[in-house]
């Protein structure tokens, strides 16, 4: 038998209510992670939240006093469907990576627990660069399925899904290699034997 769809899993998850779940367990890592896109802001910005779920994160951008325009993105149906249901004037698109590009780039780009589910993350992440992002743009990734956190080295397995297992340094280097600049790395809520959520952040030059 071969693997199954992400999509197809949280489409089931979604349906059962996990999502609720999987939006109180990531909580944590995500307002770091929106901390650092928005902290020093004060210009009025574009986002687009890759893998939104439920569109939970994106709600949470949209509140933002100078947000003109968040919209979520996820390739399972019932997530989306669930999103629209929320929130029935966002803008949620039902759509597969890495085929699906907005329809003009955006200035902040958010994404957790997605990005290692596609059969190539760093080759995606130079189409982010180039062609989701404006000049300037900053992106905020955060994985807890890596190398250095050995607690999640199964998930793909247990699951019967595809997922990318690459180290921090990969994260790196291939942010850096799509064109990136200002490429960190932190890994944020580690406990016992949990390594934590990687948390990446980058930027896309000006001009």
């Amino acid at each position: 038998m071969g693997l199954r769809s992400a999509t197809d899993l949280f489409s089931e998850w979604a349906d059962s209510g996990r999502d609720v779940g999987m939006e109180q367990g990531h909580a944590a890592s995500v307002e770091v992670m929106l901390n650092r896109l928005l902290s020093d802001r004060t210009d009025p910005f574009t986002a687009i939240d890759i893998g939104c779920g439920n569109g939970w994160v994106v709600r949470r951008l949209k509140a933002h006093q100078l947000c003109r325009e968040a919209s979520g993105v996820d390739g399972a149906p019932s997530m989306i469907a669930k999103a629209r249901s929320a929130d029935p004037q966002g803008d949620y698109i039902k759509a597969m990576l890495p085929d699906w590009k907005p329809l003009k780039p955006v200035d902040l780009i958010h994404s957790m627990e997605c990005l290692y589910y596609l059969e190539q993350p760093l080759m995606f992440l130079q189409t982010l660069h180039d062609e989701w992002m404006r000049p300037g743009g900053r992106a905020v990734i955060g994985l807890d399925h890596y190398t250095e956190n050995p607690a999640s080295h199964d998930w793909g397995p247990s699951l019967n899904v595809h997922m990318a297992l690459l180290s921090i340094e990969e994260w790196v280097e291939g942010l850096k290699q799509a064109g990136f600049v200002d490429v960190m790395a932190e890994q944020i809520g580690s406990k016992d034997d949990w390594a934590g959520t990687l948390m990446l952040t980058a930027r896309r030059r000006e001009g």
